[in-house]
């Protein structure tokens, strides 16, 4: 499990005032060949369904409506790129799992993804985002074997921990950071986050800024 102890407050404050820069909405791209040129570093945020993926983007930049956030699974059908300080991408990928769509068009827009992910030279790092309260399942093993196949660094995110007791946070933080410990591409840390009252975001801040850096 880390701990803000993980960065030094230089760090935090730095990777504070770096999302506190201009950030707009860039463009979703509905097909690959829709995607932005790879001119810039991004990082991507990945998750089931409904996991949480806009709402933690807002709460990142602070701001309530730059991704559009729903509570129908599946609302986020493109890959939607977002600028921030002019220099840096943030980019929301289509949920995997349940979404209420048609199957061909579930498959289409998470195929979408996929290629996003297999194809992206400049992409630094992918967070997959994992519900607190539910833990790994089957369909996030099958994401975290995809990563590992494509070689794309990838850090675990736990969302919506303010939903759960804090033994419990500490816990599926245990048990996640122990089934990711032997996953080539997966980052060695996993960070407890709230969208809704802030718990984590400091941190995944930094990681994001440590990550752009490199």
């Amino acid at each position: 499990m880390t701990t803000d102890a993980a960065f030094d407050e230089e760090a935090i404050e730095a990777a504070r005032k770096l999302f506190a820069r201009p950030v707009a909405f860039m463009l979703g791209a509905a097909q690959i060949d829709g995607l932005p040129p790879a001119d810039e570093p991004e990082v991507a945020f990945a998750g089931r369904s409904n996991v949480g993926k806009s709402s933690l983007i807002n709460a990142l930049v602070n701001r309530k409506d730059l991704a559009h956030a729903s509570n129908s699974p599946g609302r986020t059908r493109e890959v939607n790129f977002f600028r921030l300080d002019e220099r840096f991408r943030l980019v929301d990928l289509p949920g995997y799992g349940f979404a209420r769509a048609a199957r061909s068009d579930v498959k289409k827009f998470q195929n979408l993804g996929r290629s996003y992910l297999r194809g992206r030279a400049n992409l630094k790092r992918a967070y997959l985002l994992i519900d607190a309260r539910h833990g790994l399942k089957p369909v996030d093993d099958e994401a975290m074997a995809a990563f590992d196949t494509a070689a794309v660094s990838y850090q675990i995110v736990l969302t919506k921990a303010d939903k759960i007791a804090p033994g419990e946070v500490e816990a599926v933080t245990a048990r996640t950071l122990a089934a990711v410990a032997r996953r080539p591409a997966a980052f060695p840390r996993v960070i407890a986050t709230s969208a809704e009252k802030g718990t984590g975001l400091a941190e995944l801040r930094a990681e994001i800024a440590e990550a752009w850096a490199v």
